[in-house]
């Protein structure tokens, strides 16, 4: 299959992988443009776009799709279909119903649940035990295209983030390939989305950071590894900001924000309470609970509060 790739972050790069494994022509990659980084704000090309390059791929960084020049570049490569993968931008019409084969989308939650930014963390911050992938025909909506295919993922106790999304970006790409497959042999099913059961991921922000121990300690927990790695999980120490890397929940009850023990560094929510395992304090390194316990000057937890 002749392929044009849309993929920006470490997310999408397995999908291009998987796809180039499989034989595919792809002959070109859309992403973003490069991004200042670092300190020193040193000009640093995506994840995607690094791995077209090594993969020998010409890449393209156009900052907008609507001005005709990317519909220009897709008349010139001729794809038999668009891949897009966490590309970022918003696809114009004019280029979704450009390929034979359509635009496909890999979309890291099962639809029509979590349309939107943030499916993967959204899916923890809310208790879910099951989220997946979902691969579809892109429209001019927000994830609202017909559905294809899907495969599901069951989400830990205690997995962060960070975590899952590794795994879902590993369960899209084997998806994509199958999807590919299926489009080559003529045998790719629809389904409509039901708009009635739909919801949305709205895009993180660092406002969302700081945690109320007034909920409960399996919705703080779940915050915590929903806001790991980015924006992070913050709170207050005696008034100084800490972060919250990893928790585990305790059924032990007390006062919200109360330390009710420091080893296990033991912390009371509305109901139950919170172990946490990894804390950054601001300015330092990530440690484990048991390290910052040893730094702290205060050995009597009573005196210790979190806000």
């Amino acid at each position: 299959m002749k392929i044009v790739f849309m993929g920006t972050p470490d997310f999408a790069v397995p999908c291009l992988k998987a796809l180039i494994d499989d034989g595919n022509e792809i002959v070109g990659v859309f992403s973003q443009p490069d991004k200042p980084k670092g300190r020193k704000l040193t000009l640093t090309p995506p994840p995607v776009k690094a791995a077209a390059i090594e993969n020998g791929l010409q890449v393209y960084q156009p900052t907008t799709l609507k001005d005709g020049k990317a519909l220009e570049i897709l008349k010139e490569l001729k794809p038999e279909m668009i891949v897009v993968a966490a590309y970022g931008k918003i696809l114009p019409k004019e280029i979704i119903d450009f390929p034979k084969y359509g635009c496909i989308n890999v979309h890291a939650s099962l639809l029509p649940e979590y349309r939107g930014a943030s499916p993967i963390q959204t899916a923890i911050i809310d208790g879910r035990t099951k989220t997946g992938v979902t691969a579809m025909y892109m429209d001019v909506g927000l994830d609202t295209g017909d559905m294809l295919m899907k495969t599901e993922v069951e989400i830990g106790a205690d997995e962060t983030a960070d975590e899952l999304h590794d795994r879902l970006s590993e369960a899209g790409a084997s998806l994509i390939v199958r999807v590919v497959h299926s489009a080559a042999e003529g045998t790719l099913v629809r389904e409509t989305q039901d708009d009635t059961k739909s919801s949305y991921a709205k895009m993180l922000t660092k406002d969302m950071s700081v945690i109320d121990f007034r909920e409960s300690a399996q919705n703080v927990h779940n915050r915590i590894r929903g806001l790991n790695s980015w924006p992070g999980a913050t709170a207050q120490l005696n008034g100084k900001k800490v972060k919250l890397h990893r928790t585990v929940v305790s059924e032990k009850n007390g006062e919200p924000g109360q330390v009710l023990s420091l080893s296990p560094l033991l912390v009371a929510c509305g109901k139950g309470s919170i172990e946490i395992t990894e804390i950054q304090p601001e300015g330092k390194r990530k440690m484990t609970a048991q390290e910052f316990v040893n730094g702290l000057h205060e050995s009597d937890p009573q005196n210790l509060k979190f806000s």
